[in-house]
């Protein structure tokens, strides 16, 4: 017995498959208008057929009798549903021609036999599982874009997406609940929508540097900048004056430059970046918060921006102590990694125990010029015994032969400084002091081997022990004045999640940052090979 589709919805939805934009509600029903829908062998064997190469999905329909998930009778809702969040999912900044929800409706206007019912249903299992995948954990495996970006994944199991969307009785609700529960997503979204409504044509300002007093038509276009993104009121001005200043200092603050009320160099280059460029930063921003997707953060946890040059201690939502980081420097070899692990002791008075990359890149080649050189450094064997500099013969060795490792003994000079803080890991990174303290002047704070250097490492010490002892200082200075290199448990594990963020939402609004790795280049260039398209960045 064949079947007829009807499918209805308004004349604004259907722009809305045609361009796959989300700016409208769309209204899609797939009515199966055949007297009565009973099971057939024909429907039966096609769905068979169409979902053998997927063991998941058929494992699923084997398991449910084969009975129809999207295309029966009572499915409408579900189904519905479904092409609402496939035909919106540009929204989220996803690849809608992933999913191709027009392509289903095609299917769905050309489906005559039950033959052909059973190659829909499918074709709306795979495109509902690759959807709910990207939308819960992301579309990239960043992996594959950056090796530095080595966070883990979790992605859904497939039998558990489709259990829950058959089993639910709100299907919307289900699927709204696969996007990150974090609010920081909804305002990138909501950003994102709002930088697509903007017109492309942007007041560039021309100058290098512009001051308190100045008088211009670079002035003016300052001003007009400044209004236009809610920094000032209206005025007429032509001369930077004090409201000026103010509102280049707010804009400053948040942008994570140096709030002297001065637009200089690189307070010019922020203000004219284009809503073009913010959009690419906002897209990858809602993917790297959908790699994290429900993962709990912890209601105590360290949240290390790399893009911000900010390590922040969050209590329940909170930030209960910031201080500035140094970061790995730009170079392929020395750039911070991405991943999230657990804080669990600190070291007071630490050694450090060089890393063999440097070891070899760089002290071996002194070493062999001078057996001498970098005379702080102890040799030590593979017992981690200090050997000699004269028992050495330095110059017999390669990079990939030299036995011997390098440490710091501590000190008030040592790289680590006075303390550092352990998550282990694989790529041996983890928090610490430095006497290289004029750092932390510099906007942008790129200069470590990969670890993470911190501003403020005695505070952010005090604030992590007060959890466990009502004298977080006198603890810490205890194991200081002891001078030997010494541990300190935390009773509770901390997570720490190092993150890459260039736009992210603040109290006051939207904090951009520059791309210093290259990394949302590189993920923005994948996402649009994947099939992301922003208008405001295509034209």
């Amino acid at each position: 017995m064949g079947i007829i589709v009807h499918i209805s919805f308004s004349a604004r939805a259907c722009g809305v498959i045609r361009r796959l934009t989300a700016t409208t509600a769309l209204t899609v029903a797939l009515a199966w208008t055949s007297p009565v829908l009973a099971q057939s062998d024909a429907f039966t064997r096609s769905l068979a057929e169409a979902s053998a190469a997927d063991e998941a999905v058929a494992g699923f329909y084997r398991g449910h009798g084969y009975q129809p998930l999207w295309t029966g009778p009572n499915d409408q809702a579900r189904r519905h549903a479904l092409i609402m969040a496939l035909a919106t999912a540009d929204e989220q900044g996803l690849p809608v021609k992933r999913y191709d929800p027009a392509a289903l409706i095609a299917l769905a206007k050309a489906a005559v036999t039950e033959g052909d019912r059973g190659r829909l249903e499918v074709a709306m299992t795979t495109a509902y599982l690759s959807y709910a995948r990207d939308v819960s954990s992301g579309a990239l495996t960043p992996k594959k874009i950056d090796p530095t970006i080595v966070r883990e994944i979790i992605r859904p199991d497939p039998a558990v997406l489709l259990a829950g969307i058959a089993a639910t009785p709100a299907p919307d609700a289900y699927l709204s609940a696969l996007l990150p529960n974090a609010p920081e997503y909804a305002r990138l979204v909501k950003e994102k929508l709002r930088l697509e409504r903007q017109a492309p044509s942007l007041i560039g300002i021309s100058a290098t540097k512009l001051s308190p007093g100045d008088s211009s038509d670079a002035v003016v276009a300052l001003r007009d900048r400044l209004i236009e993104l809610g920094y000032m009121g209206r005025s007429a001005t032509a001369i930077y004056d004090g409201q000026m200043q103010r509102a280049v200092q707010r804009y400053q603050l948040d942008q994570g430059l140096a709030a002297d009320g001065v637009a200089g160099e690189s307070t010019i280059e922020a203000l004219n970046t284009t809503p073009a460029e913010r959009l690419q930063s906002v897209s990858v921003a809602l993917e790297r918060m959908r790699w994290m997707g429900h993962t709990d953060l912890g209601a105590r946890h360290i949240w290390v921006n790399q893009a911000d040059f900010t390590a922040e201690i969050v209590d329940d939502g909170r930030v209960s102590f910031q201080t500035r980081v140094v970061v790995g420097k730009a170079s392929p070899e020395m750039r911070s990694p991405e991943f999230s692990d657990q804080m669990e002791y600190l070291v007071i008075n630490p050694s450090w125990g060089v890393p063999r990359s440097i070891i070899v890149k760089e002290y071996l080649p002194m070493l062999q010029r001078n057996p001498n050189a970098v005379g702080h450094l102890q040799v030590i064997d593979g017992r981690g015994r200090v050997v000699p500099r004269g028992a050495v013969n330095f110059a017999a060795y390669s990079a990939s032969s030299f036995p011997f490792g390098l440490r710091q003994p501590p000190s008030d000079g040592n790289a680590l400084g006075k303390v550092k803080f352990m998550f282990p890991n694989t790529y041996n990174i983890y928090l610490h002091d430095t006497p290289a303290k004029a750092l932390f002047a510099n906007e942008v704070r790129a200069f470590s081997h990969g670890c993470i250097r911190l501003g403020d490492p005695f505070d952010f010490a005090y604030t992590l022990l007060a959890k466990q002892t009502s004298d977080p200082k006198g603890l810490f200075q205890e194991h200081l004045d002891a001078k030997n290199e010494s541990s300190v448990s935390l009773e509770v594990p901390v997570p720490v999640h190092l993150v890459y963020y260039t736009a992210w939402p603040t109290k006051t609004g939207m904090a951009y940052r520059r791309d210093v790795y290259g990394r949302d280049a590189k993920l923005f260039e994948a996402l649009t090979e994947a099939g992301v398209a922003l208008p405001e960045v295509q034209g």
